[in-house]
């Protein structure tokens, strides 16, 4: 926990990373040295997987937050909006957090197959839809599973109502957001950018 009696690791990974952990002591007690050091870097990996750290957030309703961290690997105009999308690797951090301030209408889970979250055919795989009635419109924020990431996680439910940056869900582990914007909007960010969920402005409307 920080000074202020925040957790800083989602309590989702106590089992991974207390499991690791103890796994490793027990190798190491019956001299499996190489193999506890295995589950000890398991262990690490868990860590860092599953942190979750404050953020600096800017409240402001003509802004978007990015949804995620990771690596920018689309930006699209299209003819009633922009979508973006990010990647998320196994090092990014998984909280993902509301990109806009409203009121969640519906969530909606669908598509199936694991293909990489990368791949173009991703779009496809599993995946769950918040769809966030802001006051300009509905932001849609798409979760979608990959190759390894075969869990979704979300801690809101129709009637919500979230602030922009808060937490909002997770998806284990390594994975993609896609998000859709309506309207005109100034875009902030440009394909392989890095970016940091609730933190980076993705873009401003266009009164």
């Amino acid at each position: 926990m920080d000074e202020k009696g925040v957790r800083k690791f989602r309590p989702e990974g106590d089992l991974y990373i207390w499991g690791s952990f103890i796994i490793a002591l027990i190798l190491g007690v019956f001299k499996l040295h190489f193999l506890s050091v295995v589950f000890l870097v398991i262990t690490l990996f868990m860590v860092n997987f599953f942190r979750d750290p404050e953020r600096v957030i800017v409240y402001d309703p003509t802004l978007v937050l990015s949804p995620a961290d990771g690596r920018v690997i689309k930006v699209e105009r299209k003819e009633d909006g922009w979508l973006i999308s990010i990647f998320m690797s196994i090092f990014d951090c998984h909280v993902n957090r509301a990109p806009v301030t409203g009121v969640v209408k519906k969530i909606e889970g669908h598509g199936k197959g694991f293909k990489p979250a990368f791949d173009r055919d991703a779009t496809h795989n599993v995946a769950k839809t918040t769809y966030i009635e802001a006051w300009f419109g509905t932001v849609k924020m798409t979760q979608i599973t990959g190759i390894i990431a075969r869990r979704i996680l979300l801690w809101v439910k129709e009637g919500s109502r979230v602030e922009a940056g808060d937490r909002i869900g997770m998806i284990m582990f390594g994975s993609r957001v896609d998000l859709f914007i309506p309207g005109d909007w100034e875009v902030f960010v440009r394909e392989k950018m890095k970016v940091k969920a609730g933190e980076t402005i993705l873009g401003r409307i266009l009164r």
